[in-house]
């Protein structure tokens, strides 16, 4: 209910915003417009995902009355701090440039405004040397959530420890705001590329638990899907299906499925196995997925009965596959076509004399286009709508199989085995080739 108030008390802040610049000379002050936006934003927090187009009008709103503004509005400290939170919420850059080297600033300011404008320009360097000697907790106390996030954005690159130790005060000084809910996702990002399952998980768990409704969960969920990729030999897979446990059926089940997707592309059996688990637990909780089925049948291509992964495969709607998940498709038909393919018998090789005798004249050596008989590959379905370039079956099939010696004739058993081996390493280089 709090909330709600919250939210009246911001649509009324802004049509009021929106009243006072259509009935009266006298534009409202930038502290105001800003304040406004943070009251916007705190709902955003709250999953209110109405509040993202009335979050867009005040940004307009905002820029346009600070292009309007003098060096001297910014004589009050609350126009300047709402210049530089302007500026830190990822405003307008020829905006804030044009009023930054307008005014006329003391040390600090003036070392804050220039590496804030550092970090508009897209110059982490620039940015880290003018903030270096000034802290979060240096500056006033509406802005100092706000610094610690750029200031852990910044430093990222070069010293992720320092960066995670950055985004935690941005936490714990905008705990429940937007900044926290960035920090977060920040976060898991840094401790992935660090190695770090324990954080990640921690972050990821406190992410699910504040602010899953948020509009950014999307890019949570990005974050987290690569992060249980990248880190699957040292998570725990049990924290895993916890966290995912607080997300809704529908959620947890999109989870699953692009972890699957991805497992099945890098081949990581163990993960694609905990993933297809997952999925068939929670089946039950929503409508059958296509999806899901190609996934558990990826999984089986080189364990289950060959003819039962053939059924399943082929009873896929291919219409309800997007284009990249068709080509896994038809990748893993290849694979599993070949493995019940009857083997040819293998016709003994005519005596040598005999060889010799029927051997035809010698012709002229054949000319480039003159390579043999051509060789019969299986054909791919074609798909129903344009999709990206797809990886070849009939280019992927001419890799040899480990070659026998010439006078080694194979068995059907040892025949079935290097040709077995021959399309799984097919099927690695295609889904290698569709990962994107």
């Amino acid at each position: 209910m709090a909330g709600r108030r919250s939210l009246i008390a911001g649509v009324a802040l802004l049509a009021a915003c929106v009243s006072a610049r259509a009935e009266t000379p006298d534009p409202l002050a930038p502290y105001q417009l800003v304040r406004s936006l943070q009251l916007v934003q705190d709902q955003i927090a709250d999953g209110d995902h109405a509040a993202l187009p009335m979050q867009q009008r005040l940004i307009k709103m905002i820029d346009e009355r600070l292009s309007e503004s003098q060096p001297e509005d910014f004589a009050d400290g609350r126009n300047f701090r709402a210049l530089m939170l302007y500026a830190m919420s990822g405003g307008n850059p020829r905006t804030v440039e044009r009023l930054m080297t307008r005014l006329v600033l003391d040390e600090r300011d003036a070392k804050l405004s220039a590496g804030l404008l550092q970090y508009l320009r897209g110059n982490p360097g620039g940015a880290i040397a003018a903030l270096n000697g000034i802290e979060p907790t240096d500056v006033a106390a509406e802005l100092s959530p706000f610094l610690a996030l750029v200031k852990g954005t910044i430093v990222a690159g070069k010293e992720p420890e320092k960066a995670i130790a950055m985004l935690d005060k941005a936490r714990m000084l905008g705990p429940g705001t937007l900044i926290e809910e960035a920090a977060l996702r920040r976060t898991m990002v840094l401790a992935t590329q660090m190695k770090r399952a324990d954080r990640f998980l921690s972050a990821s768990e406190q992410y699910v638990r504040r602010f899953l409704r948020s509009p950014y969960a999307s890019q949570f969920a990005d974050g987290f899907v690569a992060g249980v990729v990248a880190l699957h030999e040292t998570v725990d897979l049990h924290q895993v299906v916890d966290i995912v446990a607080g997300m809704t059926p529908e959620q947890s089940r999109v989870v699953y499925l692009r972890i699957a997707r991805r497992a099945a592309i890098d081949r990581t059996d163990d993960l694609l196995a905990f993933a297809t688990k997952e999925l068939e637990a929670g089946a039950e909780n929503v409508a059958p997925d296509p999806r899901a089925d190609l996934y558990r049948a990826l999984a089986e291509v080189a364990s289950a009965d060959p003819a039962a992964v053939q059924t399943r495969l082929s009873a896929i709607d291919r219409k309800a596959l997007s284009a990249s998940d068709r080509v896994l498709l038809d990748a893993a038909a290849a694979v599993v076509g070949e493995v019940v393919r009857p083997v040819a018998p293998h016709e003994p090789e005519p005596p040598a004399e005999a060889a010799a005798a029927a051997e035809p004249p010698a012709e002229p050596a054949p000319g480039p286009s003159d390579h043999g008989a051509p060789v019969d590959y299986a054909e791919q379905p074609l798909n129903e709508e344009p999709a990206p370039p797809e990886p070849s079956v009939q280019r992927v099939a001419q890799k040899p199989a480990d070659a026998a010696p010439a006078d080694a004739p194979l068995s059907e058993e040892a025949a079935y085995v290097a040709r077995t081996r021959e399309r799984l390493a097919a099927i690695d280089e295609m889904l290698k080739e569709t990962s994107q």
